[in-house]
């Protein structure tokens, strides 16, 4: 938590497919990750890039949850 009472953002360990991204910002926004998922898959579909870029970009921002 930080000072603000809110969650901090973090890729997480417990709810991930890949690299925790979805299952992170699913968890920060109080969703479910699945609707992250659909998301940058529906992203994906016009070639990829528009998808795999922000993920990828995501991926290396976002910082890993603690144990």
């Amino acid at each position: 938590m930080t000072r603000t009472g809110r969650a901090a953002l973090r890729r997480s360990r417990r709810n991930r497919i890949l690299a925790g991204v979805c299952g992170g910002l699913g968890e920060f926004f109080g969703i479910s990750p699945f609707w992250f998922r659909l998301l940058f898959f529906i992203l994906f579909l016009p070639g990829g890039a528009p998808g795999l870029i922000p993920y990828l970009i995501l991926w290396i921002v976002i910082p890993k949850e603690e144990r």
